[in-house]
């Protein structure tokens, strides 16, 4: 398929999603931008979450609209003119709306603006704030209410808004209107066209932003010939800036068949700045906003998109078709834009305007052509202009060149100048751009303007460049290095500048490895400082320390920096890791004995090192005079003893946390031990008890203050913890300890609060202790109740004015118990009445009045009662006691009943009873419903019925009335005569002299509810119909007919016709309940209420009416009679209500004529359903025709077309839909077609241009021709499938032909032809077909593909042919099995080889002989994958093709396994490893084993002694003594020779002698015994030849051997052999080297000269003075490696360095220390690690 400027693709369906059809168009559902799509469906919202995988939400909100913002998840709901908003993350509402008018178009403007369109104006609506929506200006009168508003855009300044529509034109045109409004100017400008959009450009030569309006322009009323415009035009621009842009109209190349075409939207692509227009028809258009040129044009799409976005990030851009739900997005395809512009628009300079604008691939030529122009014409400017917009095409060392090569002339700037000045505008430098320009900059003298390109990132860092600033400014040299990641050189640049403590961060970020102990070793001498960040950083380093730590701090402390040292290891160690416990040890004793014991006590502060030696340090602490540091790292109570001996000298804070870390008996140790030690510890030790009392136990506390007879101690210890303790021991003991001091008030004070004490114990003690106060005494009793024993103790111990400030001051409630204590000891009865007054009313009465009532005292309280009253007191006991004593004495009882208000009539009522019953009715009446049963109680056992049923009236009290009209459970069948007797009271004396109205309402209830509905419609008829005030209360004539409908229905009717004053809808709605089913009753309510003469409101009258004859159809169902009802009312309601019957009963006829009387279409829905249902087309016409006068519904209109359809009245059909109407034609076009009502569904398909759908039915109607032009018309592949498969099956080959073409184009619907075929045996035309299908332009791989299977089942010569030709457009895979399955092995290999499966090759050529060819085979068996194939192939040539076997051999030998190969060989027989040697002597290279032995062994058997010594002399990976052994035996002296060899290789030494001495190979022998250097087997050997009497060769051995033989046993040879001649040169050699290395070892232990020893003895001081001699700063003595040398331990030149790095410092300060000053145990000094 020939590349074009745009990708286009399907993103999902909607459909496919479950969004229904009906909510794909314009205004339900809305896409503002690539994160969501939100549908309106009725019962529902649908929001497809695009950014989450089309993840779709459903919410149950029923809204007439709803959009998304862009940005945020804020959803914006509309329904009337009611209008939300809603942020759906935290589901909170945000604002809510109630609009005057409509709204007809909404939009988002921006995330924080909702645009919102009403027929006149257009408001603004912030999301922030909780204003309402702003009226931003009126809509102009050419874009009035007649227009349908499709789009409204706000420029991104927001001063410039944009709102579009369309309107109906002359001759069926779409007018398109639009109007510019600006905010500032208030003013409006209209224009003519249907789609616009803002923009923002940036232009060539301006700073500021361009913001243009794009917009297509067609004027209203013009021929369609005329070609619509394109107009850019720049808006809101400053006059002074400079004058606005603007482009000359351009015209939009609208196609032929598109004329009555119009866009429906345009989207800019901002990242790109072009611009999309999308048509009605499905067109697509691209512009290129900066010239306005049409850039491309294509139909995308055969229905309309109504709804469409940018994706900024992209610029793509999405678009929903109608109904369908196809949701496609639209992109450049930058990699072809400018080879189409060239080779299709053939428009160059708009080539290079993209390309360079956008940094497109394809104008490289056109670049190149046109900067040559430039530069021959000497057009510099323009030439770097051109140079800078071509992006990297042009930006080459050779450019930079031919502008140095041009001269300057006088008065400008050099070229080369201009040409970077031109870049440095456009953007940023290359490498090598920025490294010419800065050469002539820095050799001027100018580094600020390079400070400034690289602070504005216009130059590209590289090392080249670094270098070159470096020599001016470091600085901005280290900031190139950096960008350019020269690790090496910044760090250099790091040490420069002194920013030791950014090398390690760095070259760690980086990930740089350097030798860091180097430059700390030089640092150390130049910048102690300096070195120490160095070391604090390496340390530091992410993923451990770059440096020993221990080695580090050890090289410091050389340089006796002691501070450095500190610090160093401070950082070091702030892991606080175990490993470095000596290390943490170290630090502190080096401060601590140094002189520096602060530091060291900081350290420690701090708490930053925990795994040091503690016990060590706490020594260290003490001899410093450290106690608290001592005392913190002690742990043995008896050193703790001994540091606290100066704890006068500790903070007390201190002395008392310490304790917190002792167990209880090491703490309960040291407080006794401080306690003995005198006074001036208690007030610490009492802090200490206040504070661990819970840990150490309080009563081992109190035993060790008692124990040192510390009372006062004890007193304040308690003292501390009493108020938080729950001990009772400890609260006794501090009361106690307090009575001891005399502080009674604190003794008071816990007797009066505390809870925790036990008061039996307490009160034992206090009352024993008979203390002078008895005030704890008085709280303990009053607290617990021991008021008894209290009066007891104050009155017998003559206490009484305790008594008498007890119960006034201390517990007044507690008066009635010590006044009964009194009574029952005998006090005098005027101290009680004294005592009583003085308490007064702060005295319980109840229970006072019950102690004297039980003891007969009551009449005592009398003058104290009174008193009370006399003072106002209304409480209930006070007036009760008064009253019994009143009713007890006779003073005029009834008045004091009758008139006190605060007795209780609980109290005296039952008082009352055994002596008067009309005394405690009076009692009882007066509780006021409280004593209702004791009242009605009293009336029944003494007949007090008249005053009952006057209370009762009189009472209102409907609970009160079912307590005496109601009957028991069991009881309810017996007559009660004392009911019997109160409602004969009731009835005729109590309610007839009864006048008030709620009075009687409340006794005619209690009837009701009591069920006496005898009794009460006598009680009512009496009332009513007899005459009296009520007669006329409607409430009254309701509960009569009520009480009739449910005690006696037959006087319902009768009531009915003499009551006119009563609910007629309420008692007709009761009497049509299911309890009474009274309908005629209801029906003459109805009836007689719908008169005139009872209603005079007309609308009241027709809904009476209604209600009549609902009772006739819905309780009755008489259906006849209601009719006729119907018929005498003559009224539309009545007549729709018996439609709505009529339908309910299954008459749709009867119904559809009702419905046209009432002329009500609301029941449209059911109407349908029923009509369908019955078949009644022909009698529901007339009915939908009603309908449609009033309303305009889209089932209307459908089923009238259904209608019609049915009834094959296809004239008014066609009428009915070429005019308007809002039918669903799709749906019911689908409906007729699936009924087989093809004709009408061809007339509807053909009004909606559904072609797809037509076609299908011109298939039905054997249309076959007509069938394919609609095919072309719809141009779907499902369509041309059904048209191509229908022409096939009616034998149509050329028509299925044609639509097949169109099918295979798409790769999906390939097979399901193939099938369809191929069932029908169709197999030359299928492979016509497939042939045909090779010439499509936009042939894809499948075609090919298929084809080639085809070939494989029907043409089989055909087949390599096709493979080899078409092999790039194959599906190789699928072709391979196919061609398996036909056997056909050659096309197979040919296949895999070119797709570069080899293995697969490989195995089919070695699985089928026939598609073997050798050089095809080793091709590809060299690039086979899997290993194990290559061992397969040899196996596969050593069977069939052995001859071949080496030449295989020579491909694999770089990929194979040697050792497997030999082995492999071995297995398949001897003859394949002879065939194998020419391979392995090619191999033995490599020195493997296995084929080392295998070529020995070849090597044997061929009896080539030669090769074989070759062999081993290069080869030795073998197993030699196995090959020796195998040798020693050979019948071939030379092979014996090789065994004595291979034993010599292997030091083997006397079997190699041996093989040797039996072959008299004396030679070999000698050899062997030098080789070994081995005494005792050279003197073996020597014997030998003694015994043997080869003189010549016991002669040779000692010449050999020399080195090795001990001149004794040669001496002693000699003399016993009698071989002195042949000795005497030996020991004519052994004299000589005596004497030599006697002379040598004179020089060496020569004594040194004085000089040296000077010299020494300097070094030593030195060395001393660095902090390793005796001195006070020295770690440890004897150091390791410390030689005479530079001050420090650093060896002078010439001595040994330390093993542990070029120049490592020394360890031995950081090592244990050595037994016996560094002597090690056997007496020996410690080895120099200098010399080692």
């Amino acid at each position: 398929m020939a590349q074009v400027p745009i990708v286009f693709n399907e993103a999902l369906n909607l459909q496919q999603l479950g969004v229904p059809e009906t909510s794909i168009k314009h205004g339900l559902t809305t896409m503002e931008s690539d994160k969501w799509i939100v549908c309106v469906e009725p019962t529902q919202v649908t929001m497809i979450d695009l950014a989450n995988g089309a993840q779709v939400t459903r919410r149950p909100i029923q809204a007439e609209a709803a959009i998304m913002n862009p940005v945020s998840n804020i959803l914006a709901l509309r329904s009337g003119t009611t209008v939300q908003m809603f942020n759906l993350d935290t589901k909170q509402k945000l604002k809510s709306h109630q609009m005057t008018e409509p709204i007809v178009f909404w939009k988002w403007t921006s995330p924080a603006n909702l645009g919102m369109v009403t027929a006149t104006s257009v408001y603004h609506w912030s999301t922030t704030g909780a204003g309402a929506p702003e009226k931003s200006f009126d809509r102009h009168q050419s874009i009035g209410p007649s227009t349908q508003i499709i789009n409204y855009k706000v420029s991104a300044d927001g001063k410039w808004c944009l709102l579009g529509g369309i309107s109906a034109g002359a001759g069926g045109a779409v007018n398109g209107n639009m109007q510019l409004y600006s905010i500032e100017k208030k003013v409006s400008q209209p224009l003519q066209g249907h789609a616009a959009s803002f923009a923002t450009l940036n232009l060539p030569g301006r700073d500021d932003p361009a913001q243009v309006l794009v917009f297509h322009e067609k004027k209203n009323g013009a021929p369609p010939e005329e070609q619509p415009k394109l107009f850019v035009m720049e808006v809101g621009r400053d006059p002074s800036k400079g004058p606005a842009f603007r482009l000359a109209p351009t015209s939009i190349p609208v196609p032929p068949d598109a004329a009555a075409d119009f866009p429906v939207s345009l989207v800019v692509d901002q990242k790109d700045q072009l611009a999309f227009l999308l048509t009605k028809m499905g067109y697509v258009y691209m512009f290129d906003i900066h010239t306005g040129k049409t850039v491309y044009r294509a139909k995308i799409t055969q229905d309309t998109v109504f709804v469409t976005c940018s994706q900024v990030a992209t610029g793509a851009v999405y678009g929903i078709t109608v109904r369908k739900g196809q949701v496609f997005r639209i992109q450049l395809n930058g990699q072809a834009l400018v080879p189409y512009i060239t080779s299709t628009l053939r428009d160059n300079d708009l080539a290079i305007k993209l390309a360079g604008r956008l940094g497109l691939p394809g104008a490289e030529n056109l670049y190149a052509a046109e900067f040559e122009r430039l530069m021959s014409t000497g057009n510099v400017a323009e030439a770097a202009r051109l140079v800078a917009s071509s992006g990297t095409a042009l930006r080459t060392p050779a450019t930079i060149q031919r502008f140095q090569q041009i001269p300057a002339q006088p008065g400008s700037p050099q070229p080369v100048f201009q040409y970077f000045s031109t870049l440095l505008e456009t953007g940023r430098l290359n490498e090598q751009e920025s490294i010419e320009l800065a050469k002539p900059v820095l050799q001027q003298g100018r580094p600020q303007l390079m400070e400034n390109w690289l602070k504005d990132d216009k130059l590209q860092c590289s090392e080249a460049l670094g270098d070159l600033i470096m020599p001016h400014d470091v600085g901005m040299a280290l900031s190139v290095y950096l960008r350019a990641e020269c690790h090496a050189k910044a760090i250099q640049c790091f040490v420069q500048r002194g920013e030791y403590d950014k090398i390690v961060p760095y070259s760690t970020s980086v990930g740089f490895k350097m030798d860091y102990s180097q430059m700390l070793q030089q640092l150390m001498f130049n910048n102690p400082q300096g070195a120490l960040d160095l070391a604090k950083g390496l340390v530091n380093a992410d993923g451990g320390p770059l440096i020993d730590i221990q080695a580090t701090a050890e090289a410091f402390l050389s340089q006796n920096r002691v501070q450095e040292t500190t610090a160093f290891l401070l950082e070091a160690l702030k892991d606080n890791k175990p490993e470095h416990a000596y290390l943490q040890t170290k630090l502190l004793e080096i401060n601590l004995i140094g002189g520096a014991p602060q530091v060291a006590d900081a350290i420690m502060q701090q708490g930053i090192l925990t795994h040091y030696d503690r016990p060590h340090v706490g020594k260290l602490c003490e001899r410093a005079g450290m106690w608290q540091r001592a005392a913190e790292h002690y742990t043995e109570i008896n050193d703790i003893k001994r540091v606290f001996k100066n704890s006068h000298q500790m903070n007390p804070e201190f002395v008392v946390s310490y304790f917190g870390k002792l167990n209880r008996e090491q703490s309960i140790s040291l407080l006794k031990d401080m306690m003995s030690r005198g006074p001036q510890n208690m007030q610490v030790c009492v802090e200490i008890a206040k504070k661990y009392h819970e840990e150490l136990g309080s009563e081992q506390l109190i035993g060790v203050f008692e124990s040192a007879k510390a009372t006062e101690g004890l007193y304040y210890y308690l003292g501390g913890i009493v108020n938080v303790s729950e001990d009772p021991f400890v609260h006794f003991k501090y009361i106690q300890a307090s009575c001891q001091l005399g502080q009674f008030k604190e003794a008071e004070r816990v007797c009066r609060d505390s809870n925790i004490y036990v008061p039996e114990e307490v009160k034992e003690y206090l009352k024993n202790a008979k203390l002078p106060d008895p005030r704890p005494l008085i709280h303990v009793c009053d607290r617990f109740d021991y008021v008894d024993e209290l009066t007891e103790y104050l009155y017998l111990n003559s206490l009484l004015q305790y008594i008498e400030v007890y119960v006034t001051k201390v517990s007044p409630g507690k008066t009635p118990q010590v006044v009964g204590r009194l009574f029952d000891l005998g006090a005098n009865e005027d101290f009680i009445k004294r005592l009583l007054m003085a308490v007064g009313t702060a005295c319980p009465v109840d229970e006072l009045v019950e102690i004297a009532e039980t003891r007969n005292r009551l009449r005592l309280l009398q003058p104290w009662l009174e008193a009370r009253v006399a003072t106002g007191s209304t409480e209930p006991g006070t007036h009760n006691a008064l009253g019994k004593i009143y009713i007890t004495l006779n003073r005029d009882p009834k008045a004091f009943l009758l008139n006190n208000m605060f007795y209780d009539p609980k109290v005296l009522g039952p008082y009352c009873e055994a002596l008067d019953p009309q005394l405690a009715f009076i009692a009882y009446k007066k509780g006021a419903g409280e004593c209702d049963d004791e009242l009605i109680a009293i009336c029944h056992t003494h007949g007090l019925y008249r005053d009952l049923a006057k209370y009762l009236v009189e009472r209102q009290d409907l609970e009160l009335w079912a307590k005496v009209l109601n009957k028991e459970e069991g009881e309810e069948e017996k007559e009660d005569p004392q009911r019997r007797q109160l409602i004969d009271q009731i009835v005729d004396w109590a309610l007839p002299e009864s006048t008030n109205a709620d009075e009687v309402s409340c006794t005619v209830k209690a009837f009701m509810a009591a069920d006496l509905p005898g009794e009460l419609i006598s009680l009512l008829e009496r009332i009513i119909l007899q005459g009296s005030d009520f007669s006329d209360n409607k409430n009254l004539q309701n509960l009569l007919i009520l009480t009739a409908i449910r005690a006696d229905t037959t006087r319902v009717a009768g009531y009915i016709d003499q009551l006119d004053n009563f609910d007629a809808k309420d008692i007709a709605l009761i009497c049509v309940s299911e309890n009474h089913m009274l309908y005629e009753e209801a029906y003459t309510i109805y009836v007689k209420f719908s008169r005139p003469e009872f209603t005079e409101d007309k609308e009241e009258q027709v809904e009476m009416q209604v209600l009549a004859i609902g009772v006739l159809v819905d309780f009755m169902k008489d259906l006849d009679r209601a009719k006729t009802y119907a018929i005498q009312c003559d009224e539309k309601p009545v007549w729709s209500r018996l439609g709505k019957a009529q339908l309910e009963e299954g008459f749709p006829a009867d119904a559809i004529e009702s419905y046209i009387n009432a002329e009500d279409p609301g029941e449209y829905v059911l109407v349908c359903d029923a009509a369908n249902e019955a078949e009644i087309w022909a009698e529901l016409i007339p009915y939908l025709k009603m309908a449609r006068k009033t309303l305009q519904e889209n089932l209307l209109d459908t089923e009238l077309i259904y209608a019609y359809a049915k009834t094959n009245n296809l004239t008014e059909l066609e009428k009915f839909v070429s005019g308007p109407n809002v039918a669903n034609i799709q749906n019911i076009g689908d409906k007729c077609f699936s009924e087989g009502l093809y004709q009408a569904a061809k007339i509807l398909y053909i009004n909606i241009n559904n072609n797809s759908k037509l076609a299908l039915c011109h298939i039905h109607l054997e249309e076959y021709r007509e069938a394919v032009a609609a095919a072309q018309k719809a141009n779907n592949v499902s369509t041309w499938k059904a048209v191509c498969f229908a022409c096939l099956r009616a034998e149509e080959f050329r028509l299925a032909a044609t639509c097949g073409l169109e099918v295979i184009k798409y790769p999906d619907h390939v097979d399901e032809v193939v099938t369809f075929y191929s069932d029908l045996g169709y197999f030359e035309q299928l492979i016509s077909l497939f042939e045909q299908g090779l010439g499509l332009e936009d042939a894809h791989i499948g075609i090919f593909t298929e084809l080639g299977i085809l070939y494989t089942k029907h043409v089989p010569e055909k087949v390599m042919e096709h493979c080899k030709v078409f092999f790039s457009k194959l599906n190789v895979s699928k072709m391979v099995r196919a061609c398996e399955r036909a056997r056909l092995y050659s096309p197979a290999v040919y296949l895999y080889m070119h797709d570069k499966q080899y293995d697969s090759a490989v195995k089919v050529m070695m699985d089928h002989a026939s598609a073997w060819e050798n050089d095809l085979f080793l091709d590809s068996i060299s690039k086979v994958r899997n290993a194990e194939i290559m061992y397969k192939a040899i196996g596969f040539y050593l069977s069939t093709h052995p001859m071949l076997f080496t030449r295989l051999m020579e491909v694999l030998e770089e990929y194979v396994d040697h050792s497997r190969v030999v082995t492999q060989l071995r297995r398949t027989g001897d003859s394949a490893l002879w065939l194998g040697q020419t391979y392995m002597k090619s191999v033995q290279k490599l020195n493997l084993s296995a084929v080392n032995e295998a070529l020995n062994e070849l090597y044997v058997e061929d009896e080539d002694y030669e090769s074989l010594r070759k062999s081993i002399d290069g080869y030795n990976n073998f197993n030699m003594i196995a090959l020796a052994s195998k040798l020693a035996t050979h019948e071939l002296l030379e092979f014996r020779r090789i065994s004595a060899y291979v034993y010599r290789c292997n030091k083997k030494w006397s079997q190699s002698i041996e093989l040797s001495k039996n072959d008299r190979m004396w030679k070999d022998c000698i050899d062997t015994a030098n080789e070994s250097a081995d005494g005792e087997i050279i003197e073996k050997l020597l014997r030998f030849f003694c015994e043997t009497s080869e003189k010549e060769c016991f002669s040779a051995a000692l010449y050999t051997c020399f080195s090795h033989i001990s001149p004794d046993v040669a001496l002693e040879l000699g003399w016993v052999n009698g071989y002195h001649n042949f000795i005497m040169p030996f020991f004519i050699q052994t004299f000589r080297r005596t004497q030599t290395r006697l002379k040598e070892l004179e020089i060496r232990t020569a004594p040194p000269k004085e000089e040296e020893t000077a010299q020494g003895t300097i070094a030593q001081t030195y060395g001393n003075l660095g902090g390793f001699g005796s001195g006070v700063l020295m770690l440890e003595n004897g150091g390791m490696g410390m030689g005479p040398g530079i001050p420090g331990g650093i060896p002078g030149p010439g001595m040994g360095m330390p093993q542990m790095g070029m120049g490592g410092p020394d360890m031995s300060g950081f090592a244990p220390p050595m037994p016996n000053g560094g002597i090690l145990p056997n007496g020996m000094p410690p080895p120099q690690m200098g010399g080692m």
